[in-house]
């Protein structure tokens, strides 16, 4: 898999948390909660991110807890039931993925798997992220973002 090697800078997001079994889930979650949230409070139109706080390989599917997350300005007021948290500075590997909510999993799994293999994989949060202008094509459910993964220097 193709990456580059990035220095990203912290990043103040607003989060909502789904809790349960990744998959066909985690979309109607960005669908049927997440979107129309970062709708009614004017968040739409910014980069939005994806944190999964748990590997499914180790964790119960019914505890897997996943972040749908967007950039905030420093002055923006949170409101409930959002949650305020930053994503870490620092330098990560940042993979292109264009694919279906089904090819998720299977992306992450060989880019991790390639990291590890390549021994750059270093601690931290690992993310998906969603340009401002994100957009699935409504026939193929086909759709682009990155992968992002903390590496050593």
């Amino acid at each position: 898999m193709h990456y580059e090697i990035k220095e990203l800078p912290e990043v103040r997001v607003a989060y909502l948390r789904y809790k349960g079994p990744f998959g066909p889930a985690l979309g109607e979650f960005w669908k049927e909660v997440f979107t129309p949230w970062q709708q009614a409070f004017g968040l739409t139109g910014k980069v939005t991110y994806g944190v999964a706080q748990d590997d499914p390989a180790s964790t119960p599917p019914s505890e897997c807890r996943y972040d749908a997350c967007v950039e905030i300005a420093p002055d923006y007021v949170l409101k409930p039931p959002a949650k305020e948290t930053h994503l870490p500075a620092g330098r990560y590997a940042v993979a292109p993925f264009k694919g279906t909510a089904g090819d998720v999993p299977k992306a992450w799994g060989a880019f991790f798997g390639q990291l590890s293999a390549e021994g750059k994989v270093d601690e931290g949060l690992c993310f998906e992220r969603y340009p401002a202008d994100y957009a699935m094509d409504p026939a193929t459910g086909i759709f682009t973002a990155e992968l992002c993964i903390p590496v050593k220097a």
